[in-house]
């Protein structure tokens, strides 16, 4: 009886577990209704994600934690990525590689 009742509980555990991840997926997903024409300040813009679709977008992500979303062929959407690219990248600390961690002569290309 033990061993019935110890698997019953295992699998209402694993059960749990499944479906919150679920669940947690699925709140983060956005979707772009609309897309702002009012221009942001780039000072307010904490970073963005690239959204394809039927809806192409650059939804910014305020420091507040709102979500606008923007046309990405807009000239001042363009000129925002760019400039927070560029405040995130400053913020990289480059390292040079430890010998266990350096690069033999291969050549791996990334695509997105």
């Amino acid at each position: 009886m033990r061993p019935l009742i110890l698997a019953f509980l295992a699998i209402c555990c694993l059960t749990a577990h499944v479906v919150e991840g679920v669940g947690s997926e699925v709140l983060e997903k956005s979707v772009c209704v609309s897309l702002t024409t009012r221009r942001l300040p780039v000072k307010n813009i904490k970073t963005y994600t690239i959204k394809e679709g039927s809806m192409k977008a650059v939804i910014f992500i305020t420091k507040r934690g709102l979500k606008v979303c923007a046309d990405p062929q807009v000239e001042w959407v363009k000129k925002a990525v760019e400039s927070v690219d560029k405040t995130t990248r400053r913020g990289v600390i480059q390292t040079k590689p430890t010998g266990a961690q350096q690069s033999t002569n291969t050549a791996v290309t990334l695509t997105t």
